[in-house]
């Protein structure tokens, strides 16, 4: 027992003596764990590229612009009015259903219905530069896809651009609630009612807008789709639409034809039945202030 001590004591010291290192076994590399972590860091170089490259392009995008619209004399339209909070209750609540709040497919324009309609629950502040405060409400047609909080605010965003009649002093206009009392109405409805409520100054054949005694009818149909005619989205498309009959309500009682080829044409045109070689606008005045007009039509 005493040899085997000593035996194991000297073993002991020369482990305790032996450098550091020196005659262990290499320690093992682990391929696929290099392989692993290379694969992630090229990764995460390869997707932060494609972060940089999806935000630059992202901020070109301005909200306010449509998207369909070309470039040149094209105008700028209006932030959209869903962003107010009302409104995007409302558009969530539509979104939840899968569908527009009838059931029906958004876009999808009925052709006729109920023949009532809800008033806009909103308000505003005047807007104009000169002439008669005109008080006006808007209404939709019931069981149709048009919010008409959303409508009021875009119309009344329509009325106070700064290429529309209010800012070149032809009348202030201002937005009141469907409960307060109005000098104008703005009725929303289906073709079918639209013809019924047009029909003492005309056949409106399912199509047209047009002026009332007390108040202005749009078709549903052209507010939802625009118009082929139109050089543009239904959303400046709607600019035409009022302009044009507000238009006839402060005066304008007679159309206008075409000034000439390549000339804008002016929103008293019936652009919806042709151009006859105008490029189609929805806006009464130019961008420095001269108003587009044409000759009188009978």
């Amino acid at each position: 027992m005493g040899k085997r001590a000593a035996r194991n004591g000297a073993r002991r010291g020369r482990d305790h003596t032996r450098p550091r290192g020196r005659g262990r076994r290499p320690a093992r590399r682990h391929p696929r764990a290099l392989l692993l972590v290379g694969g992630l860091l090229g990764l995460s170089l390869i997707c932060g590229a494609a972060f940089a490259e999806w935000h630059d392009g992202d901020d070109t995008q301005q909200p306010g612009y449509a998207a369909e619209t070309p470039l040149g004399d094209r105008e700028p339209l209006p932030a959209d009015p869903s962003l107010s909070k009302s409104s995007k209750d409302e558009k969530q609540k539509d979104e939840k259903k899968g569908k527009g709040g009838s059931g029906r497919a958004p876009g999808d324009v009925p052709a006729s219905g109920p023949g009532t309609f809800t008033p806009a629950g909103a308000s505003g502040a005047p807007v104009g530069t000169g002439g008669p405060l005109r008080r006006y409400k808007v209404l939709v047609e019931d069981g149709v896809d048009v919010s008409p909080r959303q409508a009021a605010t875009e119309i009344e965003a329509i009325l106070a651009h700064p290429r529309s009649w209010a800012a070149h002093g032809r009348g202030r206009f201002q937005l009141v609630s469907g409960d307060d009392r109005a000098d104008v109405t703005i009725k929303i409805a289906t073709p079918a009612t639209t013809d019924k409520l047009c029909a003492v100054n005309g056949d409106t054949h399912g199509e047209l807008n047009c002026e009332v005694q007390d108040g202005v009818v749009v078709n549903l149909k052209r507010w939802v789709l625009g118009s082929p005619q139109y050089d543009g989205p239904p959303a400046e498309y709607r600019h035409l639409i009022i302009n044009h009959e507000i238009g006839h309500m402060i005066g304008f009682h007679q159309h206008m034809a075409c000034p000439g080829p390549g000339k804008p044409a002016p929103v008293m045109q019936q652009q919806i039945k042709g151009l006859d070689g105008c490029k189609s606008n929805a806006w009464p005045y130019t961008k420095g202030g001269a108003f587009v007009e044409g000759p009188s039509v009978p």
